[in-house]
């Protein structure tokens, strides 16, 4: 793609650089932003540069949060003794998108995978035995995606817990083996959590 400006190509680069914007896109996108006004881009900019230097996460479940604790753990509303594990932030809203459940969560950012070299070292393991261990959970869901790596996973948590006193369920298999959760239809999400089962090791195999 021949471009008449070093600059617009510089700017093609960076937004076909996200996951699922081609080059055509990407410079739809730049001449878009031509046709703003100084103030107007400078916003847009602005926002990003917020985004990446000011968002945190959650002490307590790790996501993705603007205070020290996000407004899912602070929800009195919600249920405090069940806890939905996942895998990243975009389970958690595919989740509640559903509006099925009313629980809170405990993402991992990741899932154990020895040909990736990623370990239980590598995800938020610990701090989930923490808090069963601390807070009074009653039911830890593995909502994890139906791959080997989410059912290794699922495995090595439920060894970790199986001396608390809890209840350890896997979300429904009517998700498809090898979906990612964030791909999943909403009413088929919400059933896989509202039909989960009590796990043990034979369950997923």
């Amino acid at each position: 793609m021949n471009l008449p400006s070093k600059l617009i190509e510089d700017a093609v680069e960076q937004f076909a650089s996200l996951p699922g914007i081609g080059r055509r896109t990407a410079l739809r996108l730049v001449l878009s932003l031509l046709k703003n006004t100084t103030e107007e881009v400078e916003a847009f900019g602005n926002t990003f540069i917020d985004l990446r230097n000011k968002i945190g996460y959650c002490k307590t479940c790790h996501n993705i949060s603007d205070t020290e604790i996000c407004n899912i753990c602070t929800n009195l509303n919600r249920d405090h003794s069940l806890v939905c594990v996942v895998e990243n932030i975009t389970d958690v809203i595919a989740i509640e998108n559903t509006e099925q459940y009313n629980g809170i969560y405990h993402v991992l950012y990741g899932i154990i995978s020895p040909m990736d070299g990623i370990g239980p070292a590598d995800i938020n393991a610990s701090t989930l035995v923490e808090r069963v261990k601390s807070d009074e959970i009653k039911e830890v869901i593995m909502a994890l995606p139906s791959t080997m790596e989410g059912d290794t996973t699922i495995f090595y948590l439920s060894n970790k817990l199986k001396e608390f006193n809890i209840k350890i369920s896997i979300i429904a298999r009517g998700v498809a083996a090898g979906d990612d959760l964030e791909y999943i239809d909403e009413v088929t999400l919400g059933r896989s959590l509202v039909n989960r089962t009590v796990y043990n090791s034979a369950t997923i195999k």
